[in-house]
């Protein structure tokens, strides 16, 4: 009887240590992941789908005329909520949104085994908070897609909380994941991954400085001055947090980051 089958992950860097594991290649064939790239792939479709829907969202809502025409990131007309109220640019951000859900929870789950795989001894409480975070994250994006465009108390409610929460977890994850690496990235002395958690730590911890200037405008300026440099800074700061999953994928390509699923057998007779 087979074993139950289970995922070996590697993180690879073909000089450094300590991003080094054993060749995928030396595992049995018949029990390889089929297209080990696509996990590699993950962090960077996160990072590009919700940022293409709402930008696309955005365009069809001004040619069907749902919401006016400007530059939001600069003129601050709309929020990002309002590209996925009105149909038809809702449908699209809907579509793209609740996959992204589940894409962002596959992308934590694997920056989990990457950490793991790196460095197995160290950084076990960092894991596990990143983990459940992460995990919070997708599951709050999916309560906020899924009341958005709701006008009743408790279900405005649900998308409100809904979103804060996916901000505020999506965030956290990348802190703890980000200072986790850099200490690896320290440890290994390779200045092309101190570069990459250099810059992932610039754009995890830009969100927070972008929200304490948006809590002093919105103290310092009345509301119709306040709320469209409201929504620009939301649009900035969902731009600069989506940018962290592409340098993500970078750093997994960097790293020759694989995912092999293989079973008991194959160990047994290997």
């Amino acid at each position: 009887m087979l074993a139950s089958p289970h995922i070996v992950t590697l993180a690879r860097d073909r000089s450094k240590a300590p991003f080094r594991a054993s060749p995928a290649e030396q595992l049995p064939r018949p029990f390889r992941y089929s297209w080990p790239m696509f996990v590699r792939l993950l962090p960077l479709i996160a990072g590009l789908a919700p940022v293409l829907g709402a930008n696309v969202a955005l365009v069809i809502g001004v040619l069907y005329e749902t919401i006016p025409a400007c530059f939001p990131y600069v003129d601050g007309c709309v929020s990002i909520s309002a590209t996925g109220r009105q149909p038809p640019g809702s449908f699209l951000f809907r579509a793209v949104h609740l996959p992204y859900a589940t894409v962002l929870a596959g992308t934590w789950y694997f920056a989990w085994a990457w950490l793991k795989s790196v460095s197995p001894d160290r950084h076990a409480t960092k894991r596990a908070v990143m983990l459940v975070l992460g995990l919070i994250a997708s599951l709050a994006l999916i309560v906020y897609v899924t009341f958005l465009g709701t006008t009743e108390p408790v279900y405005e409610f649900m998308r409100r909380g809904g979103i804060y929460f996916y901000f505020a977890a999506a965030t956290l994850a990348q802190i703890a994941f980000t200072t986790a690496f850099l200490a690896e990235a320290r440890k290994a002395a390779d200045p092309v991954l101190e570069r990459y958690a250099n810059a992932m730590l610039y754009l995890c911890l830009s969100p927070f400085v972008l929200g304490l200037v948006n809590l002093v405008q919105k103290m310092a300026l009345s509301k119709a001055v306040s709320d469209p440099i409201e929504n620009s800074i939301e649009w900035i700061a969902a731009l600069l947090m989506q940018a962290w999953y592409v340098v993500l994928y970078l750093l997994w390509r960097r790293t020759g980051f694989e995912v092999v699923v293989r079973s008991g057998t194959a160990e047994r007779s290997s």
